[in-house]
């Protein structure tokens, strides 16, 4: 006889344990859903993260241009009026970053306001894409902190972060075809992969050390296809890709050649770019690192600490070594673009943290594994928190700050601030078609100005350097001034803008004791502690400039 099992006290069925199966259906309890306010965490971290570099670059939004962002904003506008890059300028870089210069202004307008404006896009589409390439390879919460991550690193003012320079138009390309790549090697189609390779290109066109990102891509896909390596497919995936990389060099070589500039282009952005990328010996090298480093370290030493135990811990996770192979790559070839020509700027660094923060999300990612998600959060928020305290008195110093002073207390006697006026007394004393001359690294006043240069020699610093093409460069120039016969000369007196070294040809500053008799003082501007001291027409010629940075208006005599 079988014994009736009691139904419990006061009747009721027995509890089941956690996990246990239904007595009568066998299905398992429905799993317990984190609370709304949980899942929120996150993303309330990384918008607080962001709050202060946003808050950073919209308060320079109408900071002056600084000289590189004079050079592409200056060739920008050229390209909207119809004339090629390389005919009336040159440079070293490849034109890409001219041409989004060229379509920022199209949009925005030409000011610096709309600029940077356009600038802080293209950082919010790199930050939006790093998240998305995050989850894709850790999760949401990687996702996450490497978004944050990104824009802490990137906005600041250690590297320069108000300055659009071509290293953010390089990033933005290039963390989208690494989003890409990532989704063909989980899907294989053909088309991803031309996509990402051309999203690669587009990189390198930014900027030349663009080209390492293309080349680890390219190494990615081969190690993919490691075991059909000799098959019709992966030659084929291979083929594919390369084109797609090869396709905008190749479409803006044709360009250039059809507009009958490519000779001068490939001088500036091959021959003399391979002479300035050798030159420095690798003992300068290592003093401009330990010189740069140390602050970008300290402006957010957290996440460098959690990108670092990203590092180490990414490769723990079972069946994820592709994922921890493409981005300890990523920060390798990432560190050779920084570390061209031994330079080491400030702003070259912006080329590693796309890196540094998907290791920091790893670093997340592991933490949300290991110690659950109230302890991650806290100890992202931590790391964040550095880096936010950090910006916060740059931030409010920005707020308080008019753009000129700003720009000043940022580049010191650099005359960037003193540009918008020079260029206002230029543009109302001359026709629209007039030319100008300026010997200096200066370009930035062509721009305000919409006056064209009377010589392809925006920058002075490649006729300054201890390089094989300097005397050609100084000769060249003197002869494009004598032919155009500008109406107008700025001659700025401003170390920076001439970096001029004891070995450096002195064929221009002869030729310049000689020719500047034509001209008679327009203007000048004198940058002073106290501020900038200008005199134009007949006070300008009884002025006499009482510092060592001041710049110089002259109008030709005849």
């Amino acid at each position: 006889m079988t014994r009736k099992r009691s139904p419990g006290r006061q009747g009721q069925i027995p509890a089941q344990k956690p996990g246990a199966h239904d007595a009568l259906t066998g299905a398992a309890p429905p799993k317990a859903r984190p609370a709304a306010w949980s899942k929120a965490i996150p993303w309330a971290l990384a918008a607080l993260a962001m709050l202060p570099a946003l808050a950073y670059r919209i308060a320079l939004l109408k900071i002056p241009l600084e000289r590189d962002e004079g050079e592409y904003a200056y060739i920008g506008q050229l390209i909207l009026r119809g004339i090629p890059p390389f005919r009336f300028a040159s440079n070293m870089k490849l034109p890409g970053t001219d041409a989004a210069y060229a379509l920022i202004m199209a949009v925005f307008g030409q000011t610096p306001a709309g600029i940077h404006f356009g600038y802080l896009l293209v950082s919010a589409g790199s930050v939006a894409l790093l998240y998305f390439l995050g989850k894709r390879l850790y999760g949401q919460t990687g996702g996450l902190v490497a978004a944050a991550s990104y824009a802490l690193l990137s906005f600041g003012p250690s590297v320069l972060g108000n300055a659009a320079h071509a290293t953010h138009f390089v990033a933005l390309p290039a963390i989208a075809a690494t989003l890409l790549l990532v989704r063909w090697a989980e899907s294989r189609r053909k088309t991803t992969l031309l996509w990402s390779g051309l999203l690669y290109g587009i990189a390198f066109l930014m900027k030349q050390p663009g080209l390492v990102f293309g080349l680890c891509g390219g190494l990615f896909v081969m190690w993919s296809l490691r075991r059909e390596w000799r098959g019709r497919r992966s030659m084929a995936a291979t083929g594919l890709f390369t084109l797609g990389l090869a396709l905008p060099f190749a479409a803006t070589c044709a360009t250039l050649w059809q507009a009958g500039v490519f000779e001068n282009f490939w001088f500036w952005t091959v021959t003399y770019a391979r002479q300035y990328g050798t030159r420095l010996p690798l003992a300068d090298g290592w003093e401009n690192l330990a010189y740069s480093l140390p602050p970008i370290l300290a402006a957010n030493p957290g996440i460098w600490i959690l990108a670092a135990a990203g590092l180490a811990l990414v490769w723990r996770k079972p069946g994820n070594f592709s994922h921890a192979l493409l981005v300890a790559a990523m920060l390798a070839f990432s560190c050779v673009a920084v570390s061209a020509g031994f330079y080491f700027r400030q702003h070259y660094f912006i080329l590693m943290f796309p890196a540094v923060a998907l290791l920091a999300g790893a670093g997340a990612e592991w933490l949300r594994k290991t110690l659950g998600g109230v302890w991650t959060c806290g100890v992202c928020a931590a790391a964040l928190a550095l880096s936010m305290a950090a910006l916060q008195t740059d931030v409010l110093q920005a707020l308080r700050m008019d753009p000129q002073d700003t720009a000043r207390a940022i580049y010191g006697g650099n005359p960037f601030p003193e540009a918008i006026p020079i260029a206002d007394y230029l543009a109302s004393h001359t026709k629209p078609d007039a030319r100008i001359a300026i010997l200096g690294s200066e370009p930035e006043i062509l721009f305000y100005s919409r006056r064209m240069s009377a010589t392809g020699y925006v920058y002075m610093y490649g006729l300054m350097e201890p390089q094989p093409f300097a005397l050609h460069m100084q000769n060249e120039m003197i002869r494009e001034i004598e032919a155009a016969r500008p109406e107008y000369m700025v001659w700025v007196r401003t170390g920076a803008s001439w970096l001029q070294r004891p070995d450096s040809p002195t064929r221009l500053a002869k030729w310049w004791q000689g020719y500047y008799g034509k001209y008679e003082i327009a203007g000048v501007a004198d940058i002073l502690p106290s501020g900038t001291v200008y005199r134009w027409g007949a006070e300008a010629a009884q002025y006499q400039p009482q510092s060592g940075n001041f710049v110089w208006i002259g109008k030709r005599r005849d």
